[in-house]
């Protein structure tokens, strides 16, 4: 059986609602955490909104943190110094898979594409935050794309 959709998954997800919703949801748990506590010390209200304009833009939507918030570079360099371990990292997973399953339609190859896009983003998050903050990252290129497919 082929279950591949069309279109993009921001739309399937339910469009910048839902990834706001998507946001709150795992920042409220991930800033209770004593786990990830620590990764967020330096939060603000604004990330919600940032979190939210980037997987808008990675799944298909606006462009919107390429055009006003720095795009792909100022997302990596975001993560510089912050030294994410393997298990912070395993226990985001675990918080946005609960955030997935409460704030996302109930499609599982649609959680599904959404759970390992945030995988992938979360290993490369964990591998530059062992980086120095002011570390020369070179040109990551654009903002990926991830789609029903993955990696685009």
């Amino acid at each position: 059986m082929n279950d591949q959709r069309s279109g993009p998954l921001y739309e399937a997800v339910g469009g910048i609602d839902a990834l706001r919703r998507l946001s709150r949801t795992f920042y409220r748990g991930a800033l209770a955490d004593p786990l990830l506590a620590p990764v967020f010390a330096d939060f603000t209200p604004t990330h919600i909104e940032r979190v939210a304009v980037w997987l808008a833009e990675v799944f298909g939507g606006p462009a919107g943190y390429t055009g006003e918030l720095g795009g792909h570079q100022a997302l990596l360099r975001a993560h510089l110094g912050l030294a994410i371990t393997e298990e912070q990292r395993l226990r985001w997973m675990e918080l946005m898979a609960e955030a997935v399953r409460a704030e996302l339609p109930e499609d599982e190859l649609l959680r599904r594409r959404v759970l390992e896009y945030f995988d992938w983003g979360t290993r490369i998050a964990e591998d530059v935050s062992a980086s120095p903050v002011g570390t020369d990252l070179g040109d990551p290129g654009s903002t990926p794309r991830w789609g029903w497919e993955g990696l685009k």
